[in-house]
């Protein structure tokens, strides 16, 4: 489901959790672990395979599950974003692919990200799903998106190609997509070149007041409340029936 590997003291991540790395419960736990294991790691690269980083949230599991599923879930995965988010060392997204809905926000909580520009779209469509932004994907759109482009994303649910993204603030650097690991490589190295302790402490210093926001729990009811309502699961029923099951 993640394949660890080493590049030189680089820790190398890639999803590989079917075609779409869609999010479900155990993708969650699973990252989250993973990370929490890299505690020697002097930076992370984190990949998908093949055509897709990550599809975001697995809908057909959600609607599989109903209600109970979605309150074990949601928790969850605002772990799995947080602690990515807050991780000690560099981290650098190596967007292979498409990075959709909660993809765009997994890659967007990396200190950097590098995508290939290979025809593949980015973009947080949360809403027309018809569902909110836990306040950890809500706080991570908001520290990696150009302030003049945040409303836009967050409200327009549109998915943009790389160099738009670049525009956008959501990623660092461009390139073929053979030279994707490459370059993800060479910018952690870069960043795992600073002193570790400093660089650590400034980066936890810089999003702290994120993290904070993050700390929501009258948001976080609210959000379980909405994802869970029967009206928002027909929503949802009616997204995967005109995209996912075409």
């Amino acid at each position: 489901m993640i394949e660890l590997s080493e590049r030189d003291g680089v820790a190398l991540l890639r999803l590989a959790d079917g075609k779409a790395n869609a999010m479900s419960l155990d993708f969650c736990e699973a990252l989250t672990a993973r990370f929490a294991a890299l505690s020697s790691a002097r930076a992370v690269v984190l990949t998908g395979t093949g055509t897709i980083f990550s599809a975001g949230v697995d809908l057909v599991r959600l609607l599989e599950g109903g209600a109970p599923y979605i309150r074990k879930f949601l928790p969850t995965l605002s772990t799995m974003l947080v602690t990515v988010f807050s991780h000690p060392a560099p981290v650098i997204a190596a967007i292979n692919g498409h990075a959709i809905a909660g993809g765009c926000v997994l890659a967007c909580a990396a200190d950097r990200r590098v995508m290939a520009g290979n025809g593949s779209r980015i973009g947080v469509t949360e809403l027309l799903v018809g569902v909110p932004f836990p306040p950890a994907a809500i706080e991570i759109m908001r520290c990696a998106t150009a302030p003049q482009f945040f409303a836009e994303a967050i409200f327009g649910g549109a998915t943009y190609s790389p160099i738009e993204a670049v525009g956008r603030c959501w990623v660092h650097d461009l390139v073929e997509s053979e030279a994707l690991l490459d370059r993800a490589l060479d910018t952690a190295n870069a960043l795992a070149a600073l002193p570790a302790k400093a660089f650590a402490l400034s980066k936890r210093q810089t999003r702290e007041p994120a993290l904070e926001r993050m700390q929501n729990r009258e948001v976080d009811a609210a959000i379980e409340q909405i994802w869970t309502a029967p009206e928002t699961l027909q929503r949802v029923r009616d997204y995967v029936a005109r995209t996912l099951r075409k």
